[in-house]
């Protein structure tokens, strides 16, 4: 046995070369009919992980609401001119319990993702918190010499640990830094602690932001020399969209971005940037306001859409 095979091992040993057991057609991500038989290119994870939100709750709840709601998008999409599910092939998996202890759990879901990448297949996580993020990407971070995240959010998430726990939603990005080949292209932030900024400062070669307020001003030709040619990994924190269109998370905020905006971004990224793996985060559903898990569901679908049929 070869030494990288032996040391996956002992890093990802539950997972490793286990067999993908998915929901059926039917109760995955878009519902699509049992009588279509694809060999799947994406993976959808639910993982409805919530240990540590701070404000609102409720993100337990967000893969199977996400889900349910993806029953619902229209499957031809009119920019593609196509139906994009029939080309790509998605599968979702069945949820499995969650560990209770939250540094199980971030190892848990860097597990999966890391038996999916070893099947050649995309991971996409659905969220669950956005402490899942530095689990995540775990995998990615051994596979690749460099990656890229291109991360949508209201909030920096840069703090070193918030109220005692350092694998906080409110640290997730700073947890992802920790890998020193990790760097971080963040838009929408508006949401930043004077602790987060010496962070900031100390690794400004490593993380640029396209701060909300300066939305008008946005140089997206950067953008696209920043992610150019490199491995992406998307990880989109719902409270990135401003919150007239998503109160349904912990902790809304004004001043955000809307949704032809987020689009064009994901456009530049899967375009120029080779898109590994992606994760959506942090919907806390609200009963009775379905949009807001159906803008959700369509995001994830548009992701996937762009990473696979974009050139």
């Amino acid at each position: 046995m070869q030494n990288g095979k032996i040391e996956k091992e002992k890093i990802f040993p539950k997972f490793l070369g286990r067999k993908l057991n998915y929901l059926s057609n039917k109760k995955g991500f878009l519902g699509i009919d049992n009588k279509f038989n694809f060999k799947e290119k994406a993976v959808i994870i639910p993982f409805g992980l919530e240990k540590t939100v701070s404000y609102g709750s409720g993100t337990r709840n967000g893969p199977k609401e996400i889900i349910k709601a993806s029953h619902q998008v229209e499957l031809y999409d009119e920019d593609l001119k196509c139906e994009p599910f029939k080309k790509i092939g998605i599968k979702t998996l069945k949820p499995i319990k969650i560990k209770k202890d939250i540094n199980k759990a971030i190892n848990q879901i860097a597990e999966i993702n890391n038996n999916i990448l070893e099947k050649k297949l995309f991971p996409f996580t659905l969220g669950g918190e956005h402490s899942i993020t530095p689990g995540c990407i775990k995998p990615f971070v051994k596979k690749f010499k460099q990656l890229t995240l291109l991360h949508f959010d209201a909030h920096a998430d840069l703090r070193e640990s918030y109220a005692g726990e350092k694998f906080s939603h409110a640290s997730a990005i700073k947890r992802c830094i920790d890998f020193k080949n990790v760097s971080v292209v963040s838009f929408g932030i508006r949401n930043i602690s004077a602790e987060e900024i010496p962070i900031l400062n100390k690794n400004k070669k490593r993380i640029n932001i396209y701060w909300a307020k300066d939305k008008k001003k946005w140089d997206l030709k950067k953008f696209k020399n920043l992610i150019k040619n490199k491995n992406v990994y998307i990880t989109f924190d719902v409270d990135g969209f401003d919150s007239s269109i998503m109160p349904a998370t912990g902790t809304p905020e004004p001043g955000g971005i809307f949704w032809e905006e987020a689009l064009e971004i994901i456009k530049i990224a899967c375009k120029n940037s080779k898109v590994v793996g992606a994760d959506v985060n942090e919907l806390a559903p609200i009963k009775g306001f379905n949009s807001y898990n159906f803008l959700v569901a369509k995001l994830v679908y548009k992701i996937l859409s762009y990473k696979f049929l974009l050139k």
